[in-house]
């Protein structure tokens, strides 16, 4: 299983009391004022956004917005805003600088999801660079002579790598919708990868929570320790093998990456440790534009992602699902509400185990998942007199109605685009390694498949033959990169980290700011709940009332307190201008407008 990649977090209600100390001009990591600082013009544009009762405020900017995991990201794409870049521009520009600053995280060995909106064409588009499978994968590749799984293969060894396809997918982009060249957007990724920055307290305490998988390797001990420990606070992180890959990128665009130098150490480090990944495999990876899956929720317009990710269908149909019932009158965080949450999030998560998978490789019915039809026959089976047992939840059939350690970032523009990325090696740090001579960890999305059907993966998840693997196949996500439209322009931009926990984290920030009429920074900081069918327990965070919590026992719920769930990256437009908020569960997440 995971290990909690934040051992900081022990009371998140502890945290989000201490928000209303947080201005506009500075995020949740309390970094000094930048050259964004809001004026006394955009101060009171921001006041009176927020009424009387407010106490969490969100970042103002009039021209331009951008929402990361950490600060210098932030800055970087900013600043591509402020040169007379786009969305798309500042995005790719981001996507690179997370590579370095956020190294358990960003990356340009993993893979993931973009969803845009294009102003000019009036489009809505979904970018899939999800990670695909070696030719020389099979569906029994991590079970052993008697059928069991073993136990770390697709986890922590070379087996556990997929094809990755963020270089891919961030050079597509950038050609199809940006204006400014590669060279320029990978110029301050460089620059901090050869300078180096400083480890921050989060990036130390997950180096700690996961040296021993960090550690038994040479090149990547060789980075992310000294005198043979993890960097500590207040080291400085200098990656040079990382920027002399990141400046044979920006030359020589994703060619340097899938069949260059670059390929060929990635493919040496295979053969080495007897991993799947040929130079076959890297040069035939290939992104995949896809048609975005769209819904409606009282009158807003939902523009998420389509499978491979299972979050953009299940977010529709939870949405579809949870319309009915009037959940500002029950109130935020309810036991009434939570309750409606619990019943709607099981019986997506059971069809999530049966029908969601690569749709290049299997028939998903798409239409019936997201279909309103389907959300009436769904609702009969909640009741406002007993809950129904996980064991008695099985896979629904919307046939009839045809007629997943990740970051986010969010970012809008003054030209009227949007832009939603999520993008990942899986757990922390990936499987841990650094192709030696690339400075590059790789992924371990290998996991995401389903190993054996009817058995979780790292996140509790269950998986069915959808989703068994298969050579050159894209392993199923919960990554859920949302647009939300109103007017047919884009209204709010929102997504999250946390596995199987994603879809229910974007949904809650989505349900606050449309039912509960929050403000982004009080949307995304109120506690949150998940259920995912199996195991069968009400997951909460620290926060929700004993009283609720005690309500919700009585009515035959097992409720478990955990960690923090996602860390939610959003933007809002409105007619005054941009409000968007960094989460605070990670204190090192930045949001800056001007």
């Amino acid at each position: 299983m995971q290990k909690n990649p934040h051992p900081w977090k022990k009371n998140i209600f502890t945290l989000l009391l201490a928000l209303p100390l947080i201005s506009l001009s500075v995020s949740a990591n309390n970094s000094p004022p930048t050259t964004t600082q809001p004026t006394q013009q955009t101060t009171a544009a921001a006041q009176r956004y927020d009424s009387s009762k407010d106490i969490f405020h969100p970042v103002y900017g009039k021209q331009g917005m951008v929402a990361t995991e950490q600060h210098l990201a932030t800055e970087v794409g900013l600043a591509i805003l402020k040169e007379g870049g786009n969305a798309v521009d500042a995005a790719v520009a981001v996507g690179f600088a997370l590579a370095v600053v956020l190294p358990n995280a960003g990356n340009i060995g993993g893979g993931g999801f973009m969803v845009l909106h294009d102003a000019k064409s009036g489009e809505d588009f979904a970018i899939d660079f999800r990670e695909v499978a070696p030719l020389k994968a099979h569906k029994d590749m991590y079970l052993d002579e008697k059928g069991n799984v073993i136990d770390g293969k697709s986890l922590f060894t070379h087996f556990a790598v997929g094809v990755p396809g963020t270089v891919a997918g961030m050079e597509y982009a950038l050609k199809k919708w940006g204006t400014m060249p590669l060279e320029k957007v990978i110029a301050p990724a460089i620059k901090l990868a050869e300078n180096g920055f400083t480890v921050s307290d989060t990036l130390a305490d997950t180096l700690e929570v996961e040296k021993d998988n960090l550690g038994k390797w040479e090149s990547t001990k060789a980075i992310f320790f000294k005198d043979g420990k993890p960097l500590a606070s207040g080291d400085k992180l200098v990656q040079r093998d990382l920027a002399h890959s990141l400046s044979l990128i920006a030359k020589q665009g994703a060619e340097a990456f899938y069949q260059g130098e670059i390929a060929q150490k990635i493919v040496k480090e295979m053969e080495k440790h007897g991993g799947l990944i040929s130079l076959e495999d890297m040069k035939g990876y290939q992104i995949v534009e896809r048609k975005p899956v769209v819904g409606e929720y009282r009158g807003y317009k939902i523009v998420t992602m389509p499978p491979p990710s299972s979050g953009g269908a299940h977010l529709i149909q939870i949405l579809n699902i949870l319309e009915r019932y009037p959940l500002q009158q029950y109130g935020a965080n309810s036991a009434k509400t939570i309750r409606h949450y619990a019943e709607a999030m099981k019986l997506a998560y059971a069809d999530r185990s049966e029908y969601l998978g690569d749709p290049d490789f299997v028939k998903i019915p798409l239409k019936g998942l997201i279909s309103k039809k389907y959300a009436d026959e769904l609702a009969k089976k909640i009741s406002d007199k007993h809950i129904v047992p996980a064991s008695e939840i099985k896979p629904g059939k919307p046939q009839p109605y045809e007629s997943d350690q990740t970051t986010h970032y969010s970012i809008m523009d003054k030209f009227g685009n949007a832009v939603a990325v999520t993008y990942t090696l899986n757990l922390n740090f990936g499987t841990g390694i650094v192709a030696e001579g690339t400075g590059i960890l790789l992924n371990n999305e290998m996991d995401d498949f389903s190993a054996k059907p009817g058995v979780p993966n790292a996140f509790g998840l269950i998986g069915g033959t959808a989703n068994a693997i298969d050579a050159k196949k894209r392993p199923l996500s919960s990554m859920t990169p949302t647009i939300v439209m109103k007017d047919n322009k884009p209204w709010l931009v929102t997504g999250s980290p946390g596995g199987a926990r994603i879809i229910t984290t974007v949904l809650q920030s989505i349900l606050n700011t449309i039912d509960y009429k929050m403000n982004v920074a009080e949307a995304i900081s109120s506690p949150r709940v998940h259920h995912q069918w199996l195991p069968d327990e009400l997951r909460i965070e620290e926060g929700i009332s004993p009283d609720t919590i005690h309500l919700l026992e009585q009515q035959g719920y097992k409720v478990v307190t955990k960690a923090s769930m996602g860390r939610v990256q959003i933007i809002q437009s409105t007619d005054e201008g941009f409000f968007g908020a960094s989460d605070p569960r990670n204190p090192d997440g930045k949001t800056l407008g001007y």
